[in-house]
Order: C-alpha cells, then structure tokens, then sequence
C-alpha cells in the first residue's frame, strides 16, 4: 500500500521510480548528513562494508558532484 501511495503522489509531481526504496536510500542519505554514523547505517542497512553504504546512499557521487563544482567555479576565476 506504501508502494502505490508514494507512486501516486509521484506521478501527481512528474517523477518517476519513486517507491519505499527510494525512502530507505533517502533516509540513509539525510541520516548520515546529520550523524556521520556510517557504522550504525551500515548495520541497519545489512551491509559488510562502510563503502558499501556510502555508495548505496550516494555519498560517493556527492563528493565527485562538489569536486566538479568546485573546479568549475575555480576555472571561471581565469
């Protein structure tokens, strides 16, 4: 029931693939943003390893997102 209330409300705001999966990922996401406790999330989650949790929340691509940014902003200075 989860499932199709949040696909219902997604379809309502034009996005696409959003479900109770989406949830979970964004949860980790937020609660490491807040915490930085990559152990508890790792156990939560049922991961063998921190890197593992961290590319499942994101927080890989984060870094290589803001390393982009950064470059970009600092080339525009020349």
């Amino acid at each position: 029931m989860a499932y199709n209330i949040l696909n219902e409300v997604a379809k309502e705001f034009g996005l696409d693939s959003i479900g109770t999966h989406s949830l979970r990922k964004t949860f980790g996401y937020w609660a490491y943003k807040d915490t930085k406790d990559i152990a508890a999330l790792q156990k939560l989650f049922n991961h063998s390893y921190p890197e593992e949790t961290l590319r499942y929340i994101g927080i890989e691509q984060d870094g290589v997102d803001q390393l982009l940014k950064n470059a970009y902003r600092r080339a525009g200075d020349y």
